[in-house]
């Protein structure tokens, strides 16, 4: 890998990410097998998580490892010991860590003094390790990547800056509808533009939800408010007025596009009440694949 650590989509090379992928599958298929015997994780976690926790634990004890979950009232990262003195004695615990935190500032400080592999299981820049899995829901459903169109509708949080880069550094079509000023940071933009112009692919941002969905082949949408941002959703759900997806929604993509959400989902918020049931729905496929993702990220990153 280019980078011991994974922070951001963009420390994988397209061969990196493609091979975690192929992994992912080979894995998948296999369920249980003894690659990372021996090793440990240990989990940090500032803010809750279902899907993060559960399936970095279950695929650490499927690959035949051994995890360690410190919340955050038992670490204060920053609060009890400064990140850099954990980061260094974790690493002579640990063979990796992976931090779900607030700021991005404290995954890269992590990564600066840790010895040992750090992996951005969320921040307030990125989430990789849900894009990962996502390019896998994917693949399995349209059978390849490259020319497809991904539709993005909401805020442009740490999922959809994953997403923007992932996308178009596989080959992939990448559009976003969002209210001004919700935009994916400038940074990651600059990032994705530069994976598009590579690969001969379009990336365009627009504030008119069809014009983003129309002739996709997958559509995806994510919470308006983001944790840590409470204090926002009244505002928020005024400003994404108009950004529901439903069904009229969705069938201005293509007829066999699927509709995916990292979830959890706000019912009615950003996704209409019961299309996660609807027949193109591919969440909990989407959910499942968390978990095939995380095991392909780990032996790529621990050289299983």
């Amino acid at each position: 890998m280019k980078s011991k650590d994974l922070l951001s989509v963009a420390d994988l090379s397209r061969d990196d990410l493609r091979r975690i992928l192929d992994r992912a599958l080979e894995l998948k298929g296999e369920g249980k097998a003894a690659t990372l015997a021996g090793r440990s994780l240990a989990l940090i976690f500032e803010k809750p998580s279902l899907r993060t926790r559960v399936s970095f634990d279950v695929a650490m004890e499927q690959l035949g490892g051994h995890t360690i979950y410190l919340s955050r009232d038992e670490v204060g990262l920053g609060i009890r010991e400064p990140i850099s003195d954990m980061a260094r004695v974790l690493s002579r615990y640990v063979d990796v860590i992976v931090a779900r935190t607030f700021a991005h500032s404290t995954v890269v400080l992590l990564g600066q003094y840790a010895t040992v592999p750090v992996i951005n299981g969320l921040s307030d820049r990125e989430h990789p390790c849900q894009a990962i899995s996502d390019l896998l829901t994917i693949y399995e459903k349209k059978g390849k990547l490259e020319g497809l169109a991904l539709a993005f509708v909401g805020d442009g949080n740490n999922v959809a800056n994953s997403l923007a880069l992932a996308a178009t550094m596989m080959g992939m079509h990448f559009s976003m509808a969002a209210p001004d000023g919700y935009w994916i940071q400038d940074e990651v933009l600059d990032l994705a533009l530069g994976f598009a112009s590579q690969n001969e692919t379009e990336l365009f941002l627009t504030q008119d939800p069809e014009a983003a969905v129309r002739d996709a082949d997958v559509v995806y949408t994510d919470v308006w408010t983001s944790m840590g941002q409470e204090a926002e959703a009244e505002k928020r759900r005024r400003d994404f007025a108009g950004y529901q997806v439903d069904a009229k929604l969705l069938s201005s993509a293509k007829g066999d596009a699927i509709l995916m959400h990292p979830m959890p989902v706000h019912h009615g918020e950003e996704l209409a009440p019961g299309l996660i049931d609807c027949p193109q729905s591919v969440l909990i496929d989407q959910a499942e694949n968390r978990l095939h993702a995380q095991k392909g990220i780990l032996v790529e990153i621990l050289g299983g």
